[in-house]
């Protein structure tokens, strides 16, 4: 039985099946706010996961001068990243479904395997398009991946704990967004250039570059790499949520603090227009990383005055 639970939490709830439902249901409400405060209608309730069934029947197109091995194995290798974060973060407020010392820094570099496979798949093709996406995407990753680590380190030294579920027993009493601020604008800015949302869309620009790096993926592929990051977009908000936003003690904590910050996102979204890839880079990495070090420093002053 107790072989049959794992796989049941693996491939069925609160991992696999239902954080990829959970992942399109959360894309769909990113769509609609969206198109609600454009005055748009916006998707049905459905339409995101109408887009994946049709994509996984259609053919998988696998241009010339490619390598193929490399073209099909990337999205899987995607997807496979993004589920995997999941077994670390407590998902619809319940405990990790896996846990160990320094979990937190594994599903940090995990989640940010979706960027590297796309950046890599962009860079597989001859297409120009594609290349230039895949350039953005690679040069965008080390704007934000510093800050991002940098920001969720922040609540892991205030517990003194790299391990996720040691960190979410500690919020749970304690919303660390009053004490670090800063940590946690940082952390949702940089989830929103790991998810290439705008204003950080740079990479995938349709007006400028079609679809970026994706501009040759088609079918499956294009499939599974939204399925990705519709996971990495739940597990990245659980992570910021439960850091500093007082735990996730039930489900509907869960989705209350969830879907609240991806109405900050979406309102980001909004209000913002699109960076340039050069002002991603230069202000975000410079200015970002500063930030959250001024902020760490303060930490350690104060620990060292209180004690």
């Amino acid at each position: 039985m107790d072989i049959l639970d794992k796989i049941f939490t693996l491939l069925i709830f609160p991992g696999g099946l239902f954080l990829l439902i959970l992942g399109l249901a959360y894309e769909w409400v990113d769509r609609k706010l969206l198109a609600q405060l454009q005055n748009r209608i916006g998707p049905r309730w459905f339409q995101p996961l109408a887009d994946v069934i049709k994509l996984l029947a259609k053919e998988e197109v696998i241009p010339e001068g490619v390598n193929p091995w490399l073209f099909i194995g990337l999205p899987i290798i995607a997807l496979a990243g993004s589920l995997t974060a999941a077994l670390y973060t407590p998902l619809v407020g319940l405990p990790p479904s896996h846990s160990f010392p320094g979990d937190l820094i594994v599903t940090v570099y995990l989640l940010s395997l979706l960027t590297l496979c796309m950046g890599l798949a962009g860079s597989n093709t001859l297409d120009r398009f594609s290349l230039m996406g895949a350039t953005r995407t690679l040069t965008q990753l080390f704007s934000y991946e510093a800050p991002f680590m940098l920001s969720l380190l922040g609540p892991a030294i205030v517990v003194g704990s790299w391990r996720i579920a040691d960190i979410t027993s500690y919020t749970e009493n304690h919303w660390l967004l009053l004490s670090q601020p800063i940590g946690f604008l940082v952390a949702l800015i940089g989830l929103i250039g790991k998810l290439e949302m705008p204003p950080l869309d740079a990479p995938e620009a349709e007006t400028e570059i079609v679809a970026g790096a994706m501009t040759e993926y088609s079918g499956r592929g294009y499939a599974l790499f939204r399925l990705a990051k519709g996971a990495e977009l739940v597990v990245g908000l659980t992570l910021v949520a439960s850091f500093y936003m007082g735990g996730m003690a039930n489900p509907l904590l869960f989705l209350l603090k969830t879907l609240l910050l991806l109405l900050v996102m979406v309102g980001l979204q909004t209000l913002i227009t699109r960076l340039r890839i050069d002002q991603t880079v230069g202000l975000w990495w410079r200015y970002g990383t500063l930030l959250v070090l001024v902020q760490w420093l303060g930490m350690i002053i104060w620990k060292g005055v209180a004690s």
